[in-house]
């Protein structure tokens, strides 16, 4: 595998891709990739970047899926935590 770093501005125009006007078929398909769970962390994500292409938007079988991140100390676990609380 090759170790190429993607460029600020390769991963800014990733992370803009507009879901209402992007080549469907140019997207690679999440159920596709395959994570080697033998390899360190740094070279899993490096593998999943190489394997997806674009990790901010993807296919999942005709569903093309975005994904973004919030700048936040918060994590995930106590956001799902915090919205389960607001329905009891």
């Amino acid at each position: 595998m090759t170790d190429k770093r993607l460029t600020c501005e390769e991963l800014k125009a990733m992370q803009e891709v507009d879901v209402r006007t992007v080549n469907r078929e140019a997207l690679r398909d999440i159920r596709d990739v395959e994570i080697n769970a033998s390899l360190p962390k740094g070279e899993r994500i490096l593998d999943f970047i190489r394997q997806i292409g674009n990790p901010y938007c993807y296919r999942h079988g005709d569903y093309v899926v975005k994904i973004s991140f919030t700048d936040t100390d918060v994590t995930l676990e106590e956001r799902m935590l915090s919205y389960i609380r607001s329905k009891c």
